[in-house]
Protein backbone atom coordinates (compact mmCIF):
# COMPACT_ATOMS: atom_id res chain seq x y z
CA UNK A 1 0.00 0.00 0.00
CA UNK A 2 1.46 3.65 -0.83
CA UNK A 3 2.24 5.79 1.93
CA UNK A 4 -1.11 8.14 1.14
CA UNK A 5 -3.42 4.77 1.27
CA UNK A 6 -1.99 3.85 4.73
CA UNK A 7 -2.95 6.98 6.01
CA UNK A 8 -6.19 6.92 4.61
CA UNK A 9 -6.69 3.98 6.49
CA UNK A 10 -5.85 5.04 9.76
CA UNK A 11 -7.86 8.18 9.38
CA UNK A 12 -10.53 6.13 8.87
CA UNK A 13 -9.45 4.11 12.26
CA UNK A 14 -8.99 7.36 14.16
CA UNK A 15 -12.69 8.60 12.78
CA UNK A 16 -14.50 5.20 13.87
CA UNK A 17 -12.55 5.70 17.29
CA UNK A 18 -13.98 9.20 17.47
CA UNK A 19 -17.86 7.62 16.55
CA UNK A 20 -17.65 6.09 20.40
CA UNK A 21 -17.54 9.52 21.98
CA UNK A 22 -20.11 10.77 19.71
CA UNK A 23 -22.77 8.11 20.57
CA UNK A 24 -21.79 9.02 24.19
CA UNK A 25 -22.84 12.66 23.09
CA UNK A 26 -25.83 11.83 21.92
CA UNK A 27 -27.16 9.04 24.46
CA UNK A 28 -27.09 12.23 26.80
CA UNK A 29 -30.51 13.35 24.97
CA UNK A 30 -31.60 10.67 23.10
CA UNK A 31 -32.84 7.32 24.97
CA UNK A 32 -30.83 4.08 23.52
CA UNK A 33 -33.11 2.32 20.79
CA UNK A 34 -34.53 5.80 20.08
CA UNK A 35 -31.18 6.94 19.23
CA UNK A 36 -29.86 3.89 17.14
CA UNK A 37 -33.00 4.28 14.93
CA UNK A 38 -32.60 8.18 14.28
CA UNK A 39 -29.24 6.96 13.08
CA UNK A 40 -29.80 5.09 10.64
CA UNK A 41 -33.26 6.94 9.71
CA UNK A 42 -31.30 9.89 8.49
CA UNK A 43 -29.28 7.88 6.72
CA UNK A 44 -31.78 5.35 5.22
CA UNK A 45 -34.12 8.34 3.24
CA UNK A 46 -31.61 9.86 1.34
CA UNK A 47 -30.05 6.42 0.49
CA UNK A 48 -33.74 5.20 -0.91
CA UNK A 49 -34.08 8.14 -3.05
CA UNK A 50 -30.09 8.64 -4.16
CA UNK A 51 -28.42 5.21 -4.40
CA UNK A 52 -29.59 2.30 -6.53
CA UNK A 53 -30.46 -0.46 -4.37
CA UNK A 54 -27.87 -3.48 -4.57
CA UNK A 55 -27.89 -6.76 -6.66
CA UNK A 56 -27.67 -8.89 -3.96
CA UNK A 57 -30.56 -11.49 -2.45
CA UNK A 58 -33.16 -9.53 -0.45
CA UNK A 59 -32.35 -12.48 2.68
CA UNK A 60 -28.40 -11.33 2.52
CA UNK A 61 -29.78 -7.67 2.74
CA UNK A 62 -32.03 -8.03 5.40
CA UNK A 63 -29.68 -10.21 7.08
CA UNK A 64 -26.66 -7.73 6.99
CA UNK A 65 -29.27 -4.81 8.26
CA UNK A 66 -30.50 -6.81 11.31
CA UNK A 67 -27.23 -8.36 12.28
CA UNK A 68 -24.83 -5.27 11.56
CA UNK A 69 -27.47 -2.79 11.99
CA UNK A 70 -30.27 -3.46 14.54
CA UNK A 71 -28.51 -5.98 16.89
CA UNK A 72 -25.26 -4.35 16.91
CA UNK A 73 -26.12 -1.20 17.64
CA UNK A 74 -29.12 -2.15 19.72
CA UNK A 75 -26.81 -3.43 21.74
CA UNK A 76 -24.05 -1.15 22.05
CA UNK A 77 -26.11 1.72 22.61
CA UNK A 78 -27.98 0.09 25.56
CA UNK A 79 -24.55 -1.21 26.67
CA UNK A 80 -23.00 2.35 26.86
CA UNK A 81 -26.06 4.06 28.24
CA UNK A 82 -26.23 1.51 31.28
CA UNK A 83 -22.56 2.43 31.89
CA UNK A 84 -20.17 0.83 29.97
CA UNK A 85 -17.04 2.94 29.55
CA UNK A 86 -16.87 5.01 26.17
CA UNK A 87 -13.64 3.69 25.64
CA UNK A 88 -13.91 0.03 27.10
CA UNK A 89 -16.60 -0.32 24.37
CA UNK A 90 -14.91 0.28 21.64
CA UNK A 91 -12.46 -2.16 22.63
CA UNK A 92 -14.85 -5.02 23.98
CA UNK A 93 -16.71 -4.71 20.27
CA UNK A 94 -13.69 -6.00 18.47
CA UNK A 95 -15.36 -9.60 19.72
CA UNK A 96 -17.02 -9.44 16.46
CA UNK A 97 -13.59 -10.32 15.07
CA UNK A 98 -13.41 -14.02 16.44
CA UNK A 99 -17.04 -14.26 16.79
CA UNK A 100 -16.83 -13.96 12.78
CA UNK A 101 -14.28 -16.73 12.55
CA UNK A 102 -16.28 -19.62 15.17
CA UNK A 103 -19.43 -18.71 13.10
CA UNK A 104 -17.96 -19.06 10.16
CA UNK A 105 -16.55 -22.13 10.86
CA UNK A 106 -19.88 -23.43 12.67
CA UNK A 107 -22.31 -21.95 10.04
CA UNK A 108 -20.82 -21.52 6.93
CA UNK A 109 -18.38 -24.86 7.22
CA UNK A 110 -15.34 -22.44 6.68
CA UNK A 111 -11.96 -24.03 7.48
CA UNK A 112 -10.79 -22.98 11.21
CA UNK A 113 -7.03 -22.91 10.96
CA UNK A 114 -4.65 -23.52 13.96
CA UNK A 115 -3.48 -19.91 13.38
CA UNK A 116 -7.23 -18.66 13.40
CA UNK A 117 -8.14 -21.22 16.23
CA UNK A 118 -5.06 -19.50 18.09
CA UNK A 119 -6.27 -16.36 17.50
CA UNK A 120 -9.71 -16.72 18.93
CA UNK A 121 -8.41 -18.52 22.23
CA UNK A 122 -6.48 -15.62 22.60
CA UNK A 123 -8.80 -13.20 22.12
CA UNK A 124 -10.92 -14.62 24.31
CA UNK A 125 -8.60 -14.64 27.19
CA UNK A 126 -8.45 -11.00 26.95
CA UNK A 127 -11.96 -11.09 26.96
CA UNK A 128 -12.15 -12.86 29.92
CA UNK A 129 -9.54 -10.65 31.53
CA UNK A 130 -11.49 -7.51 30.76
CA UNK A 131 -14.81 -9.26 31.79
CA UNK A 132 -12.84 -9.91 35.54
CA UNK A 133 -12.43 -6.10 36.01
CA UNK A 134 -16.35 -5.70 35.75
CA UNK A 135 -17.42 -8.20 37.98
CA UNK A 136 -18.70 -5.58 40.57
CA UNK A 137 -22.53 -7.24 40.68
CA UNK A 138 -24.73 -6.89 37.82
CA UNK A 139 -24.49 -3.45 36.94
CA UNK A 140 -21.17 -3.63 36.20
CA UNK A 141 -21.16 -7.03 34.17
CA UNK A 142 -24.32 -6.65 32.63
CA UNK A 143 -22.74 -3.34 30.02
CA UNK A 144 -19.92 -5.57 29.54
CA UNK A 145 -22.44 -9.05 28.46
CA UNK A 146 -24.64 -6.26 25.88
CA UNK A 147 -21.51 -5.19 24.44
CA UNK A 148 -20.10 -9.00 23.82
CA UNK A 149 -23.85 -9.41 22.10
CA UNK A 150 -22.87 -5.95 20.01
CA UNK A 151 -19.90 -8.15 18.66
CA UNK A 152 -22.21 -11.05 18.24
CA UNK A 153 -24.57 -8.98 16.12
CA UNK A 154 -21.47 -7.28 14.03
CA UNK A 155 -20.28 -10.99 13.55
CA UNK A 156 -24.02 -12.07 12.11
CA UNK A 157 -23.79 -8.85 10.18
CA UNK A 158 -20.55 -10.02 8.89
CA UNK A 159 -21.79 -13.59 7.66
CA UNK A 160 -24.45 -11.83 5.67
CA UNK A 161 -22.60 -9.15 3.63
CA UNK A 162 -19.78 -11.98 3.00
CA UNK A 163 -22.78 -13.93 1.75
CA UNK A 164 -24.03 -11.16 -0.51
CA UNK A 165 -20.98 -11.10 -2.24
CA UNK A 166 -22.10 -7.80 -3.45
CA UNK A 167 -20.51 -5.95 -7.36
CA UNK A 168 -20.50 -2.83 -5.15
CA UNK A 169 -19.86 -2.90 -1.20
CA UNK A 170 -20.36 0.70 -0.28
CA UNK A 171 -24.30 0.48 -2.56
CA UNK A 172 -24.56 -2.84 0.29
CA UNK A 173 -23.58 -0.56 2.75
CA UNK A 174 -25.68 2.34 2.41
CA UNK A 175 -28.74 0.11 1.89
CA UNK A 176 -28.12 -1.89 5.03
CA UNK A 177 -29.63 1.18 6.91
CA UNK A 178 -32.87 1.36 5.28
CA UNK A 179 -33.43 -2.21 7.60
CA UNK A 180 -32.53 -0.93 11.66
CA UNK A 181 -34.81 2.29 11.80
CA UNK A 182 -38.96 0.74 11.49
CA UNK A 183 -37.54 -2.57 14.16
CA UNK A 184 -35.60 0.00 16.61
CA UNK A 185 -38.17 2.46 17.17
CA UNK A 186 -40.83 -0.42 17.19
CA UNK A 187 -38.38 -1.99 20.45
CA UNK A 188 -38.12 2.11 21.68
CA UNK A 189 -41.58 2.46 21.57
CA UNK A 190 -42.31 -1.12 23.29
CA UNK A 191 -39.74 -0.67 25.94
CA UNK A 192 -38.55 3.11 26.12
CA UNK A 193 -42.26 4.25 26.29
CA UNK A 194 -43.60 7.49 24.64
CA UNK A 195 -43.62 9.35 27.52
CA UNK A 196 -39.80 9.35 27.62
CA UNK A 197 -39.64 9.33 23.41
CA UNK A 198 -41.62 12.17 23.59
CA UNK A 199 -39.52 13.89 26.58
CA UNK A 200 -36.30 13.30 24.68
CA UNK A 201 -37.07 15.10 21.50
CA UNK A 202 -38.74 17.53 23.58
CA UNK A 203 -35.55 18.18 24.79
CA UNK A 204 -33.72 17.82 22.04
CA UNK A 205 -35.09 20.92 21.00
CA UNK A 206 -32.99 23.41 23.37
CA UNK A 207 -29.57 24.84 23.22
CA UNK A 208 -28.52 22.23 25.04
CA UNK A 209 -29.21 19.46 22.83
CA UNK A 210 -26.67 20.75 20.38
CA UNK A 211 -23.86 18.33 21.38
CA UNK A 212 -26.72 15.35 20.88
CA UNK A 213 -27.43 16.56 17.12
CA UNK A 214 -23.96 17.03 16.57
CA UNK A 215 -22.60 13.54 17.74
CA UNK A 216 -25.94 12.25 15.34
CA UNK A 217 -24.52 14.15 12.65
CA UNK A 218 -21.09 13.04 13.47
CA UNK A 219 -22.01 8.85 13.56
CA UNK A 220 -23.83 9.18 10.11
CA UNK A 221 -22.16 11.15 7.86
CA UNK A 222 -18.25 11.22 9.34
CA UNK A 223 -18.20 7.70 10.59
CA UNK A 224 -20.65 5.99 8.25
CA UNK A 225 -20.68 7.65 5.07
CA UNK A 226 -16.97 9.34 4.84
CA UNK A 227 -15.66 6.31 7.60
CA UNK A 228 -17.16 3.11 5.06
CA UNK A 229 -16.53 4.94 1.94
CA UNK A 230 -13.10 5.41 2.20
CA UNK A 231 -12.62 1.83 4.16
CA UNK A 232 -14.27 0.07 0.94
CA UNK A 233 -12.54 1.88 -1.35
CA UNK A 234 -9.10 1.10 0.00
CA UNK A 235 -10.73 -2.83 0.20
CA UNK A 236 -11.29 -2.91 -3.21
CA UNK A 237 -7.41 -1.48 -4.28
CA UNK A 238 -5.95 -4.03 -1.66
CA UNK A 239 -5.54 -7.36 -0.33
CA UNK A 240 -8.07 -7.63 2.82
CA UNK A 241 -4.87 -8.75 4.85
CA UNK A 242 -3.23 -5.39 4.12
CA UNK A 243 -6.10 -2.97 5.12
CA UNK A 244 -7.89 -5.01 7.67
CA UNK A 245 -5.28 -4.83 10.76
CA UNK A 246 -5.79 -1.00 10.48
CA UNK A 247 -9.26 -1.20 12.26
CA UNK A 248 -7.26 -2.32 15.91
CA UNK A 249 -6.53 1.05 15.72
CA UNK A 250 -10.02 1.99 16.60
CA UNK A 251 -9.98 0.67 20.22
CA UNK A 252 -6.52 2.32 20.75
CA UNK A 253 -8.41 5.49 19.64
CA UNK A 254 -11.47 5.36 21.61
CA UNK A 255 -9.77 4.30 24.96
CA UNK A 256 -6.96 7.42 23.92
CA UNK A 257 -9.72 9.76 23.06
CA UNK A 258 -12.00 8.80 26.02
CA UNK A 259 -9.14 9.05 28.71
CA UNK A 260 -8.40 12.47 27.05
CA UNK A 261 -11.96 14.02 27.00
CA UNK A 262 -14.16 12.11 29.32
CA UNK A 263 -11.43 11.20 31.62
CA UNK A 264 -12.15 7.57 31.87
CA UNK A 265 -8.63 6.21 32.84
CA UNK A 266 -8.64 2.25 32.18
CA UNK A 267 -7.11 -0.22 35.02
CA UNK A 268 -3.47 -2.13 34.29
CA UNK A 269 -5.85 -5.61 33.76
CA UNK A 270 -8.12 -3.94 31.21
CA UNK A 271 -5.06 -2.58 29.53
CA UNK A 272 -3.59 -6.04 29.61
CA UNK A 273 -7.10 -7.80 28.49
CA UNK A 274 -6.78 -4.99 26.09
CA UNK A 275 -3.51 -6.35 24.27
CA UNK A 276 -4.12 -10.00 24.14
CA UNK A 277 -7.73 -8.86 22.49
CA UNK A 278 -6.10 -6.89 19.84
CA UNK A 279 -2.64 -9.90 19.74
CA UNK A 280 -5.82 -12.15 19.47
CA UNK A 281 -7.86 -10.83 16.73
CA UNK A 282 -4.21 -9.98 14.57
CA UNK A 283 -3.70 -13.39 15.07
CA UNK A 284 -6.95 -14.79 13.70
CA UNK A 285 -7.42 -12.35 11.05
CA UNK A 286 -3.67 -12.63 9.36
CA UNK A 287 -2.58 -15.44 7.24
CA UNK A 288 0.37 -17.69 7.40
CA UNK A 289 2.61 -17.43 4.32
CA UNK A 290 3.91 -20.68 2.22
CA UNK A 291 6.88 -20.53 1.32
CA UNK A 292 6.46 -21.58 -3.02
CA UNK A 293 9.36 -23.80 -3.77
CA UNK A 294 11.85 -22.45 -6.64
CA UNK A 295 11.56 -24.58 -9.81
CA UNK A 296 15.26 -24.77 -10.41
CA UNK A 297 15.97 -23.09 -13.99
CA UNK A 298 16.47 -25.59 -16.73
CA UNK A 299 20.09 -26.46 -18.18
CA UNK A 300 20.47 -25.70 -22.06
CA UNK A 301 21.00 -29.20 -23.52
CA UNK A 302 23.89 -28.71 -26.30
CA UNK A 303 21.86 -28.72 -29.81
CA UNK A 304 24.54 -31.26 -32.47
CA UNK A 305 26.59 -29.20 -34.48
CA UNK A 306 26.48 -26.05 -32.01
CA UNK A 307 28.63 -24.88 -29.33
Amino acid sequence: MPIRHRLLAATVAVIWGANFLAIHASLEVFPPLLCAALRFALLAIPTIVLVPRPQVPTRWLLGYGAGFGVLQFAFLYLAMDSGMPTGLASLVLQSSAPFTVVLGAALLGEHLTLRAGSGVLVAAAGMAVVGSQRMDGAAGILPFVLTLLAGLGWAFGNLSSRLAAAPRPLHLTMWMTVVPPVPLLALSLATEGPARIGEALTASLSSEALLAWGGLAYTTIVATVVGSGIWTWLMSRHPAGSVAPFSLLVPVTGIGLAWLVLAEVPQPLELLGGALVIGGVLLASSRSRRRVPVEPEPVPVPVAGTR
